[in-house]
């Protein structure tokens, strides 16, 4: 995995690269061993930096004589651990290799807490750009077009998978995936804030009564531009990122997941809206989701307002948690602070959702 710059905006320039190692410290030499040990091939001595982006766990860029690879570990002790679960991204990378849906190569998983103090895994290095800016900036008209729409059909793809078959049957129960995961974060968010958010209150109420009938399928969880290596020159997807919250659930909360950042400014959240889209080139939201439900063969979802309540209110809490861990010191970036304030602003405009007559 690499996140090569393709743009010079304010969320490259915060989140792009990487850095020396900083407090979050690893053992390089006993990583090092770890790596001849496991790694076929493999030679030091190893050099290691940390990428600045991502917000959750801790991912590292590892040169050597060998060659280049990626390093992602849980994040330091202290913080809630089962929302990173880094061996399941080892096991869905493992399980995607041979789908049609582009993935780094897992290469090893180490749950041996004497080498760096936590479990983490080994995947390949994919050579690529980055884009940080939905509104894809130096890019022809029909580029952005295509890759929006590869976006697209590897979304419908992912959905379309059969979990068996990729021996993930079990990566998550087939029923109450909303339902779950609304009780999740509603305990996160409460843990996290010391006082209550009216519209997260509103969300935590209002979402229960109003979940749409169960679906499953393999889901991201975390869909959108930036977890996506493209190709150098092509408008091709090379590698699907940051898998740390797939599990199986409802396709069309994923889909939404990606689409609420057409209702969000650019800024921290680098949302699409105030674009002029068409002379951009870039699908407008009804285009892109009218794409997605043509290729999964589905009809038209008549009441989304749940799945944009829901996709903003677990967003609005995960940038809560994000928020405390810049505040506790124990955020992968100093910009973690800074989530706070999208988080409110995030949290109302779900809040705004529940109030529509229908989408």
């Amino acid at each position: 995995m690499t996140r090569l710059n393709a743009e010079s905006g304010t969320r490259a320039a915060r989140f792009a690269g990487t850095t020396p190692l900083g407090l979050d410290n690893v053992d390089v030499a006993a990583l090092d061993r770890y790596l001849r040990e496991t790694i076929g091939g493999f030679s030091g001595p190893l050099e290691v930096q940390q990428f600045r982006g991502g917000q959750s766990n801790p991912t590292y860029f590892l040169t050597s004589p060998s060659g280049r690879y990626v390093v992602r570990r849980r994040p330091a002790a202290g913080v809630e651990q089962a929302a990173h679960a880094v061996d399941r991204e080892y096991r869905v990378l493992k399980a995607l290799e041979t789908s049609d849906v582009p993935v780094p190569r897992a290469l090893a998983f180490c749950q041996d807490l004497s080498v760096i103090g936590c479990q983490f895994y080994v995947m390949s290095f994919v050579e690529g750009r980055l884009f940080w800016d939905l509104s894809l900036p130096g890019l022809t008209l029909s580029e952005r077009a295509a890759i929006y729409d590869a976006m697209n059909e590897t979304l419908a793809r992912l959905h379309m998978l059969d979990p068996v078959s990729l021996g993930l049957a079990d990566y998550g129960k087939p029923a109450g995936y909303m339902a779950r995961q609304v009780r999740r974060w509603t305990g996160q968010y409460r843990a996290t804030c010391d006082q209550a958010i009216p519209a997260m209150e509103a969300l935590a109420a209002w979402l229960p009564e109003h979940l749409p009938s169960d679906e499953a399928a393999l889901i991201h969880g975390d869909y959108r531009l930036d977890n996506i290596i493209w190709h150098p020159s092509e408008p091709r997807i090379l590698a699907v990122l940051d898998w740390e919250l797939s599990t199986l659930g409802h396709p069309i909360a994923d889909m939404i997941g990606q689409c609420i950042y057409w209702h969000f400014k650019s800024g921290t959240l680098a949302g699409l809206a105030g674009e002029d889209l068409a002379s951009l080139g870039i699908p407008d939201e009804k285009s892109y989701i009218r794409a997605y439900l043509r290729r999964t063969g589905r009809a038209q979802i008549g009441d989304f307002r749940p799945f944009y309540a829901f996709a903003m209110f677990r967003l609005a809490a995960i940038l809560f948690g994000v928020a405390r861990r810049g505040e506790q010191g124990t955020a992968t970036n100093d910009s973690a602070r800074d989530f706070g304030f999208a988080a409110l602003e995030v949290a109302e405009l779900g809040a705004q959702f529940v109030h529509e007559s229908g989408r």
